[in-house]
């Protein structure tokens, strides 16, 4: 099954961002956009694994999110990838990188390396994927509009738990369930 550890968001911030994604939605149609159901900040993707190895998993996280306590998470700004929005692949908003939620995401990095998970070479950039480009034509209309956001707060949030998620890949897009919370203390 393919998994990955994430943050789901509150109502309230899927709601922003959804309320985002209608103002850019008019200005292409170049871009796949995420549904609510896919607005999670991914801490960890792990890929393809057992049943036998995502018990290990759970086990594992279960311990990380008893070393860690509450936060806030905060969104604010968007941007693209690659940066500068010439030729953007994808669209994001922007995560305040606060102590917290870096040590929780530097945590599960760390145990998952432990279990011969990769470690990401890049490092890790807090972000929402609101959507991905399919065809880089006629954008700039999307990228100006996306820079008059770089400095909006989109709201914010306690974080109160994490999750193991399986995703399953369909024409129609992904499907998300979760395999296990973990509260954080």
């Amino acid at each position: 099954m393919r998994t990955f550890i994430a943050i789901d968001l509150a109502e309230s911030l899927k709601r922003a961002l959804e309320s985002l994604a209608g103002e850019l939605k008019p200005l292409t149609s170049s871009v796949r956009w995420v549904g609510p159901t896919g607005m999670h900040l991914t801490l960890k993707f792990l890929g393809e694994i057992s049943e036998a190895s995502a018990a290990q998993i759970s086990s594992i996280l279960e311990e990380v999110a008893s070393r860690h306590q509450t936060f806030p998470l905060v969104l604010q700004g968007t941007g693209t990838f690659p940066p500068g929005g010439r030729q953007p692949r994808v669209l994001w908003v922007g995560v305040v990188p606060g102590p917290q939620l870096l040590s929780l995401q530097e945590d599960i990095e760390g145990e998952m390396e432990k279990l011969r998970f990769e470690r990401e070479k890049r490092p890790f950039h807090p972000h929402l994927t609101l959507g991905r480009v399919k065809s880089p034509s006629r954008l700039d209309a999307l990228v100006q509009e996306m820079e008059k956001h770089q400095e909006q707060h989109f709201g914010e949030m306690n974080v109160q738990k994490f999750l193991f998620f399986q995703s399953i890949l369909k024409p129609t897009g992904a499907q998300y369930n979760v395999l296990k919370e973990f509260a954080l203390r």
